[in-house]
């Protein structure tokens, strides 16, 4: 006899919940440990700030075009299974990343641990999705997202006050293997799939389920808006480092990394906004949560700098909330191959970040923050007309179920 979802308040609830908040903490940790150390590449290896942003691109870029690959790779043979090997995997080539002294070499490795990492992030998603009953998935997908939240956080952090003391190759290291012990306590607490349906992999079926899922123009809607939210959160934290190192405030790379510390704040946010969706709807929050985004950043073209730093919060919150609702929506709206449609969702998501994240550095050089400010304004406009398009397509699809 199948056991049933797992509800909230249980012992599976929490432990699922600690074990996928360790795997969303070691994938970002690792992912984005790069981030902070941007200007020292810049020096290190004589490049400019959208070159140095590559060493985070690179690795967001090879993920995002994985991600629908390990998917369906899930949905044919496992969740657990993967995420641990792939937590494992992207730990030891941190570690790798520390004996780089060229930037190809390093950028190789990045591309590398890119591939490896994508075993997490969508499959997580559709195990949250298999197992959680629909009373307990919005807080599980909440939670989930605070530990991306901390694990970014984390990483960049540590990174940036550990540069202080060490070299940044023995930094890299520190972390990676701090990673590989997380990655073991993961595997020993995450609960075994029970209500995963294993899917024979079969190309032409994983075919037809994708054009199926790219035929959904709610889908699009909610795959536009990852590339829109991650687009304009990656731009601001690229480059707010070298905002703030350059006068006049002049901060050092231990002070810019407490700008980091909004994660906690985003954390936060998300947890608690997935409690609130049966009560207020996703139409709602969602809208919320951008508007918070677009204030956020316009305070931050406010010349003190505590006004920079409560506008670089506001804007945190706001996307792991927007976040958090777009990701549960995905799974909600798909019955079937949920890996694979979350894939792809978080396949605009990281091309977001790759795309978005690199041009910025083009913009920087140009404009400085205020193009900046300028660009993410437009996307998160963008992501507004968007979001009207979704809520018109769902009121549509609720209106043909109540007909037919």
């Amino acid at each position: 006899m199948t056991p049933p979802c797992i509800e909230r308040g249980t012992s599976d609830y929490y432990r699922a919940n600690l074990a996928l908040f360790i795997a969303g903490f070691v994938t970002f940790s690792t992912l984005y440990t790069f981030q902070p150390l941007f200007p020292l590449l810049v020096r290190e290896f004589s490049v400019s700030p959208a070159t140095a942003s590559l060493s985070l691109s690179v690795a967001t870029f090879a993920l995002a075009w994985m991600l629908p690959i390990s998917g369906s790779i899930s949905d044919s043979f496992g969740r657990k299974k993967l995420m641990g090997w792939a937590l494992i995997l992207t730990s030891l080539i941190s570690v790798l990343c520390a004996t780089s002294t060229t930037l190809p070499s390093l950028l190789a490795l990045r591309l590398l641990q890119g591939i490896v990492v994508a075993g997490v992030p969508a499959v997580a998603m559709a195990y949250l999705n298999d197992e959680m009953s629909p009373r307990a998935i919005g807080s599980a997908m909440g939670l989930y997202i605070a530990g991306n939240a901390c694990g970014g956080m984390t990483g960049r952090i540590l990174t940036s006050w550990l540069v202080d003391l060490f070299a940044w190759q023995a930094t890299i290291a520190l972390i990676g293997f701090s990673a590989v012990l997380m990655s073991l306590l993961f595997w020993v607490l995450l609960p075994p799939s029970h209500h995963f349906e294993r899917q024979p992999f079969h190309l032409k079926k994983i075919s037809l389920s994708l054009i199926h899922h790219l035929r959904d123009p709610g889908l699009i809607c909610l795959f536009l808006l990852a590339f829109l939210f991650m687009g304009s959160f990656v731009t601001v934290y690229n480059y707010v480092t070298f905002y703030l190192l350059a006068p006049p405030y002049d901060l050092s790379q231990s002070q810019v990394a407490l700008i980091f510390f909004a994660y906690a704040f985003g954390a936060g946010g998300s947890t608690i906004i997935g409690g609130l969706t049966e009560r207020y709807g996703r139409a709602r929050l969602i809208t919320l949560s951008v508007t918070t985004m677009i204030i956020g950043i316009l305070l931050t073209l406010l010349e003190p700098l505590a006004a920079i730093v409560i506008g670089i919060v506001i804007l945190t919150i706001g996307f792991f909330a927007a976040h958090a609702l777009a990701s549960a929506w995905v799974g909600v709206r798909v019955p079937v191959a949920r890996a694979q449609a979350s894939s792809l969702y978080l396949l605009a998501y990281y091309l977001g970040s790759s795309i978005s994240g690199t041009g910025g550095g083009y913009v920087w050089s140009a404009w400085g923050w205020s193009g900046i400010v300028a660009l993410v304004v437009i996307l998160l406009g963008i992501a507004v007309m968007t979001i009207r398009v979704l809520i018109g397509i769902e009121k549509r699809n609720c209106s043909c179920v109540v007909t037919s």
